[in-house]
């Protein structure tokens, strides 16, 4: 190990075992400094949803850089490639007509979604809104704000306190969030965070009928509804977002990852024009937030390359095709006796879960294993290994992906 410290690392454990160097990617695969030739069956942190080797990318971004590589969006000034995004990003909005607020990721995008929220009621002469609710399992990034949102414990362990004025329901309950609205009261609610589909939590899609009833809960409490699609936006759900599938119309959205598909470091906030609209008036001023490289010229050019990527070959629709062949492959491994139980069918996102009375270290062995075989995946907070391919991967790769994973948990059976 030298002086990287890596973000989620077991220091003693990157001193002992040392570090997984990755060299290049093509399409759906990756391969090591040593040559060695993985298929990303993650698409490395949820986000490269157009495969990796996409030169048009990498030349917009060069044109760019020699043009203006960047300059800050404070104030009244602008690029036009930042302005461009916007516009683009705003024409795919589940909501018509909402202001895009560019940042540099997701964790950004949840704070400030957060400081909206709160904002948006002391404008409108409710200051005593701030309660922030979330579900249990929900990640909503590891920030200040996001981190004190965290539903999975572990995340927000050993930091002492964090952001007042949160509170957490049952991941699958609509009736647990109106009750739970109620006992706070809903005078005193400013927002509900909500994952179409739980991601780092474990990969759980929504129970039937859940995200209409919550949105529903919402409406009737006046609570702003943020939908959190930092991993379900921009086609991994079958649609440009998760919203526009389900119908939610959210008051916020907040979006990273696949806005660059990870070429460039990227994300943003979706406001809704009646959210908007309190802002915009004089007596507002200004609204102090923003990111040294919100709107970065050189992002802004590599996100509207890879939405064009996007556009042209339909990733959202193919999408939702692969979601089903996405289940059907790894299907099978449902019956392995590893295995607890396979989640999919929502997205192109999935879970296999291992057994929970296997030991403690199973996760962390069957990652070794599908490494040894030729698939690179991570353990879910749930002890499931993530299974979120590049929106491009064909059948063939598909099976090669369902293989490999059979092939690591057959080593370790």
């Amino acid at each position: 190990m030298g002086a990287l410290w890596h973000p989620f690392s077991d220091l003693a454990q990157l001193e002992r075992e040392g570090e997984l160097v990755i060299d290049r990617g093509e399409g759906v695969h990756v391969w090591d400094e040593r040559g060695r030739r993985y298929l990303d069956a993650t698409a490395s942190l949820w986000y490269c949803n157009v495969g990796y080797g996409r030169g048009e990318i990498a030349e917009a971004v060069a044109r760019q850089l020699r043009r203006l590589p960047a300059y800050s969006t404070f104030g009244d000034l602008a690029t036009r490639p930042a302005l461009e995004l916007a516009e683009r990003v705003a024409a795919l909005a589940p909501v018509p007509g909402s202001l895009v607020f560019l940042t540099s990721g997701g964790s950004d995008s949840v704070d400030t979604a957060a400081k909206i929220a709160r904002r948006y009621w002391q404008l409108l002469g409710r200051p005593e809104r701030t309660i922030l609710v979330h579900r249990s399992r929900s990640y909503h990034g590891m920030h200040l704000g996001g981190t004190s949102l965290a539903g999975i414990p572990a995340n927000a362990q050993g930091y002492g306190p964090l952001v007042a004025d949160v509170l957490e329901v049952p991941w699958d309950s609509a009736e647990a969030l109106r009750e739970a609205i109620d006992r706070a009261g809903p005078e005193r609610v400013a927002a509900f965070f909500c994952e179409p589909v739980i991601g780092a939590g474990g990969v759980f899609p929504p129970p039937a009928g859940y995200l209409e009833e919550a949105r529903k809960v919402c409406r009737e409490a006046e609570v702003l509804f943020v939908a959190d699609e930092v991993i379900t936006g921009f086609g991994r759900c079958g649609d440009w977002f998760a919203s526009s599938r389900f119908d939610l119309e959210p008051d916020l959205v907040t979006c990273a990852k696949g806005v660059t598909s990870g070429y460039l470091p990227a994300g943003a906030v979706l406001a809704a024009p009646w959210v908007v609209e309190p802002f915009r008036r004089p007596e507002a001023g200004m609204f102090r937030h923003g990111y040294t490289y919100s709107g970065h010229a050189a992002v802004a050019a590599a996100a509207l390359a890879n939405l064009g990527i996007m556009e042209r070959e339909d990733l959202p629709g193919a999408a939702l095709q692969l979601e089903k062949d996405l289940a059907e492959a790894l299907r099978p491994l449902a019956d392995h006796p590893l295995v607890e139980e396979v989640r999919a069918g929502t997205g192109v996102l999935a879970a296999v879960q291992l057994r929970t009375d296997q030991g403690g270290s199973l996760p962390a062995r069957a990652v070794r294993a599908c490494r040894e075989a030729g698939i690179l995946t991570r353990a879910l907070a749930t002890g499931a290994l993530q299974v979120s391919p590049a929106l491009t991967i064909s059948p063939e790769e598909l099976r090669e992906l369902a293989d490999g994973m059979r092939a690591a948990l057959d080593s370790l059976a």
